[in-house]
């Protein structure tokens, strides 16, 4: 394991990089809305990041990936595909995972959006993802585990009658948007990696509203949950303080949690 510690200079970097992926959220806050395409949100975002913040959409390319973002709509849990037939519906929540490369580091973040007439059991499993996202991060400080982190997640999310998928996980990320270490959404407490001062990684929880079970449709990037059921999830990149931690991709109106 190659677990790159970041130094004053590239931290620096990378807090501008997060800044300018919150500005992408704040954007899509007003552009996302029943009627619109999953496509026509990735064209928006890709023109955004390119053209207004002369960044780069750091998944284009990766992989073989086409896209901007990820539009993971209902039951799928993640890499769901931009599609200009799907538009979105009242019922509908949408997690959009979007990725961004400025002066050569990427941040990663993802935010859910709820349609206007989306059930209460679905706000519900949105709100309780969040808060299980916020409880790994603040676990994170020097000399914490990565156990620490999935332990407090996972506690939550089953607390409240949830499933943690395990499939998938978060991750280290700079230069790379796959960096070690990988960051796992459950586990043991006071297990795994040590924290340092420096390190720099992804926490975004997958948490479905039936079982953990998963499976991926034919075009090889969809993951659905294998009982249809919903799935939500959220994303941070973190920086690890002196004392405790950074949200370096922190949009506004979260200010108040930190």
């Amino acid at each position: 394991m190659q677990i790159n510690i970041k130094n004053s200079e590239e931290i620096e970097l990378m807090r501008e990089s997060g800044k300018l992926l919150a500005q992408v959220f704040k954007m899509l806050d007003s552009f996302v809305k029943e009627g619109v395409s999953t496509l026509a949100i990735n064209n928006q975002v890709d023109d955004y990041i390119r053209n207004t913040l002369n960044a780069r959409p750091a998944s284009v390319g990766q992989y073989g990936y086409k896209f901007a973002l990820n539009s993971s709509v209902n039951e799928v849990v993640c890499h769901g595909v931009p599609n200009d037939n799907y538009k979105l519906k009242r019922k509908d929540i949408v997690n959009l995972d979007i990725t961004l490369e400025k002066n050569g580091f990427i941040t990663d973040s993802s935010k859910m959006y709820i349609m206007s007439d989306a059930s209460p059991l679905a706000k519900r499993l949105v709100d309780k993802t969040y808060e299980a996202m916020w409880a790994g991060i603040r676990k994170v400080k020097p000399g914490a585990t990565l156990g620490d982190i999935g332990a407090a997640i996972q506690s939550l999310a089953e607390k409240e009658g949830y499933s943690v998928v395990k499939e998938y996980c978060g991750h280290g990320i700079g230069r790379e948007m796959h960096e070690d270490p990988q960051v796992l959404h459950y586990g043991k407490t006071g297990t795994g990696v040590c924290l340092l001062e420096g390190m720099t990684f992804t926490i975004e929880p997958m948490i479905n509203q039936g079982r953990a079970k998963t499976k991926t449709k034919k075009d090889g990037w969809t993951v659905i949950t294998a009982d249809r059921k919903l799935s939500s999830q959220w994303e941070h990149t973190i920086l690890v303080t002196q004392t405790g931690y950074e949200v370096l991709t922190l949009r506004d109106e979260e200010s108040a949690l930190i």
